[in-house]
């Protein structure tokens, strides 16, 4: 399989700079496959979803929380509000934060907002597990 230039970048900087032979991305518009060559593309990330990057012949799989990817001829560029490994995700810190989101969302005097906010922290918490699960 032929390699592309990929980008993986967070707030906290650069992640992944290098070759890809194939990488996997759930968009808001369902599951993308990206492969030399794709087409000039633009799409946002899923809120809560995971990216699998297969190059050198292995494949790494990471929990993703929103962002885009971008394909160009020369470059695809993935920036996420947050990404993380399989390998690198503290299993025991995403149960704590899935069990303490859990307890918000059963408190009735939750204003609209803190109550989207704990869903989704709980929606991470239980993308996180589950990736770490993957490694």
């Amino acid at each position: 399989m032929a390699d592309f230039h990929l980008q993986i970048a967070t707030a906290d900087g650069l992640l992944y700079d290098g070759p890809a032979e194939r990488v996997i991305v759930r968009t808001t518009e369902g599951d993308v496959g990206l492969l030399k060559g794709h087409i000039d593309y633009v799409a946002a990330l899923q809120d809560v979803s995971e990216l699998k990057l297969t190059a050198g012949g292995k494949t790494r799989i990471a929990a993703v929380s929103g962002g885009f990817v971008s394909v160009s001829k020369d470059i695809t560029h993935i920036s996420a509000v947050t990404l993380e490994w399989a390998d690198e995700i503290d299993k025991d810190r995403a149960e704590r934060a899935k069990e303490v989101a859990e307890r918000r969302l059963q408190e009735k005097k939750q204003e609209d907002l803190d109550h989207k906010l704990a869903e989704l922290k709980l929606k991470r918490a239980i993308n996180r597990i589950s990736i770490a699960d993957k490694k």
